[in-house]
């Protein structure tokens, strides 16, 4: 990981792990299913940027960005996340990936968020073990949103030292 921006940051709340250690647990085993996952590592480094981005998370932000360079991936791929709808740089299926993220994040006031449309184009390019891959990399943003976003982590940092103590 990058080291921070600037090394007066500050996480709001210290480390979870020592009030509920059980998160490292649940934590390890989403992180595990990624890994393992039926779809490639980028399409969930991608889908994972476009979450943080809508979630307004620079914690997300930075940790998929770095991810996506480690991948070895492009500037131009990376900051076309953002406005990936017309952005000529993304394959089929990672633009299925990244509208059923914006589908799942974004609410609808008009209908439901992910409807059989969409499911169908999804269903077009990811099998049920892709598919199911999908939906734990969009869990895995999920699970971790509440403490990126009230107990604000510190970008950069890796894991265990992204909180002050």
């Amino acid at each position: 990981m990058s080291t921070p921006m600037t090394t007066d940051q500050r996480s709001r709340m210290p480390n979870p792990l020592p009030y509920l250690p059980e998160m490292a647990e649940v934590g390890e085993g989403l992180h595990k299913a990624l890994r393992n996952s039926a779809i490639p590592q980028t399409t969930i480094a991608l889908l994972q940027l476009r979450a943080g981005q809508i979630l307004g998370s620079t914690y997300f932000v930075i940790r998929e960005t770095g991810n996506l360079r480690r991948l070895g991936e492009s500037e131009e791929r990376i900051t076309a996340v953002a406005t990936w709808r017309d952005a000529t740089s993304f394959t089929d299926a990672e633009r299925v990936a990244l509208e059923l993220v914006e589908a799942v994040l974004t609410p609808n006031p008009s209908g439901e968020r992910v409807p059989d449309e969409l499911y169908a184009k999804a269903s077009a390019h990811y099998d049920d073990q892709a598919m199911w891959s999908l939906i734990m990399a969009i869990a895995h943003i999920g699970f971790f949103t509440p403490a990126a976003l009230i107990a604000k982590p510190i970008p950069g940092m890796p894991p265990g030292q992204n909180y002050n103590a």
